[in-house]
């Protein structure tokens, strides 16, 4: 099964009820994406660190998710300071680094680590099972639930095999080379990939439809909307508030 190294826990956030964190994460996301100045941008992430803390979540893995993510920005950092012109900062030949994209790259690093941030606090603190019943709850389109839930289901069952196959053909000695034999032998793999998860596919198909399966998905998960769920969306929702708020005046 996928990990969720972060639903498990006694924390502030795990007490509270799973809508209230979908409503305030989205609120946030968009609001710090619509924002472009520093000043409400640090603000925004030093929430996102508060809530961090509150959710009290292992540091170690938190860090290893923000690697993966700054290794994508780090090629905003490559290109747009080349690329995004305004004042020169330094030359190296033809080459020029420009300040504006030295600045645009910096406030896209700090939006990006905001909203993940925030987005581990609220959102992966919760098993996706609870994550599937709460988008039912926001009357998504039921359609679009189940495929999630389901593909939450089996997309470890499709690694499995494909791990399952990458033994086999290394049990027979293949060893992966710039050779046109290797590229047919991964062909091959993506081949017999398609082929099991198709056939996969059809038997759990047969099995729902056995135990009476109609299109309509089905959850028997409640919610509790107490207090201090309460007093924490709108907390949420008043310092995001004030973090437009900051943007507006600033750019006003």
């Amino acid at each position: 099964m996928i990990e969720e190294p972060f639903a498990s826990g006694n924390s502030i956030i795990h007490g509270i009820d799973p809508r209230f964190r979908v409503a305030a994460a989205t609120f946030y996301s968009f609001a710090v994406a619509l924002c472009y100045q520093f000043q409400p941008l640090i603000a925004a992430l030093a929430v996102a660190l508060v809530s961090v803390l509150l959710s009290e979540v292992g540091l170690k893995t938190v860090f290893k998710r923000l690697v993966v993510v700054n290794g994508f920005i780090l090629l905003f950092w490559i290109v747009l300071p080349l690329t995004y012109k305004g004042k020169i900062v330094y030359s190296l030949g033809p080459v020029n680094v420009y300040l504006a994209g030295i600045v645009f790259a910096a406030k896209i690093t700090i939006k990006s680590n905001a909203i993940l941030l925030v987005l581990i606090s609220f959102i992966a603190t919760m098993t996706f099972a609870t994550l599937g019943h709460t988008l039912s709850r926001f009357k998504l389109p039921e359609k679009l639930v189940f495929l999630l839930m389901i593909t939450y289901r089996y997309i470890f069952v499709i690694q499995q095999e494909y791990q399952k196959i990458i033994r086999s053909i290394k049990i027979r000695g293949f060893k992966p080379k710039t050779t046109l034999h290797t590229y047919k032998t991964f062909a091959y793999v993506i081949g017999m990939l398609l082929i099991r998860a198709s056939e996969r596919a059809n038997r759990v198909y047969n099995a729902m439809r056995c135990r009476g399966f109609k299109g309509k998905y089905y959850s028997l998960t409640y919610f509790t909307a107490d207090t201090k769920s309460w007093v924490f969306v709108t907390i949420v929702f008043g310092v995001t508030s004030g973090i437009l708020l900051m943007e507006f005046l600033i750019n006003g």
